[in-house]
Formats: structure tokens, sequence, C-alpha cells
């Protein structure tokens, strides 16, 4: 799965949809396990950024943890306000494993993020208030040990320059806090920074300040991306 992805609107007609929001998501997979009356809940979160990917984790876990009775799962997927979610319970009593592990996934506001959590029966009936606990808890567990990240919208501006002034230029918006890439050509150099969309008027007014006028600055797409936690 990719860093970076375009985030631009699609459709034409009726009203604009609200602007996505920045949200948080998993750097990389975690598990976690507890144990509830001698049954055992371990959970998986992984990554994904489609239906057909979160089910095929809960495929998964069914062919490595064949023995387990239940695997109960949760999704959600997309940036908010405009979030698809699903859950479910995979045998057991109806509301008692998939809206808890959707509920804890929802409370630590991540998203394109898939849980599976997989029972192993002990012996012993919790009844359904403890398996509400048992399967909310190993989510929690989960989400406490995993490594996230915020996925913030950058848009893509391309700045022509002259090869004499690229450098100059290029260590200016380092100096600002933006990643930059830089190409060289016969007529040039262009150089690729991506930036908060509130931002752009602020970028090019520095770029025109800082190259008296001379860049040609151009926009590109709106992407999503990652950027880590303070």
């Amino acid at each position: 799965m990719t860093s970076a992805t375009s985030a631009g609107p699609s459709g034409s007609g009726g009203p604009s949809p609200s602007p996505p929001r920045p949200y948080l998501t998993l750097a990389g997979p975690v598990e976690a396990e507890i144990e509830a009356k001698r049954s055992r809940f371990r959970c998986r979160l992984e990554r994904v950024d489609t239906e057909d990917a979160a089910r095929a984790v809960v495929e998964a876990a069914r062919r490595e943890h064949w023995d387990a009775r239940h695997h109960c799962s949760a999704f959600r997927i997309g940036p908010p306000p405009q979030v698809a979610q699903r859950s479910s319970d995979d045998g057991e009593p109806s509301g008692t494993a998939g809206a808890p592990i959707l509920d804890a996934l929802g409370g630590a506001g991540v998203s394109d993020v898939v849980a599976v959590v997989t029972r192993w029966f002990g012996g012993t009936l919790l009844g359904t208030g403890g398996l509400v606990r048992a399967y909310g808890d190993t989510t929690r567990a989960a989400l406490a040990a995993a490594p996230l990240v915020r996925r913030v919208t950058r848009r893509r501006l391309h700045v022509t320059v002259d090869a004499v002034s690229a450098g100059r230029v290029e260590h200016a918006l380092r100096g600002a806090g933006h990643l930059v890439e830089t190409s060289y050509g016969e007529s040039g150099a262009v150089l690729t920074v991506a930036v908060d969309p509130d931002d752009v008027g602020a970028v090019r007014a520095h770029l025109n300040a800082v190259t008296a006028g001379a860049a040609v600055v151009s926009t590109g797409d709106l992407r999503w991306v990652d950027r880590p936690l303070p």
C-alpha cells in the first residue's frame, strides 16, 4: 500500500461534498491478545484501502487460525466525514462482537483499518456483557500498541526555474519545512513540492520573492500523504 494517493474530486453536478478531513491510520500491522475465563481473544489490525482488502485480511485469519471458533471483524475505510464501515459477529450473538470492535476503531479515530478478533473458546460462557467487553478490550489493546500516522492532504506545485537558481530555490523551500523533488532538463529545473492546500498562496508569494518573479508555478493534483505524529 502506498503512502500517497490521489484525493481529487470525482463526478460532476450536485452540491460539492464536504472537504475530507485529516485522520489517523496504521503505520504497520499489530496484534494483541487477552484472556477472559479461559477464552483467548487475539486482535490483528491491518491497514487497508478497500473492502476487498479488508475481507482478505479476515480470510487470512481464518486460514491461519483454523482451529478457532470465531473470527469477528470490523473495518473503517476512507476519510471523514465519508467513512465506510462494516462489522461481523461471525456466529457470536448479534451485537456482541462486531459492534464493540467497530466502536473501538471509531473511538480511536482511525480509518483505513480492519480489525479481526479471533476467539478460542475456553469452555465457559461469557454472556452478552462479557463478550462485548472482551471483543472491545482486545481491540483497544491492539490500538494502544499500534504505530499510527496522520493522513493529510497536500497540493503539489511544480516550480520551473533556471538551473542556476534551482539550488537556492530548493534550499528556500526545504528551509520552510517542505519536501522537494528536483529534476533537471535542458531548459532548466522543475521542483515539485507538496504543500498544505491552505498555504498555496503563501508559498507562491514566497517563490515569487525568492526568484524575483522568475519562477513559473503550476498547480498539480491533491494527494493524501502520511505524516508522523508529533
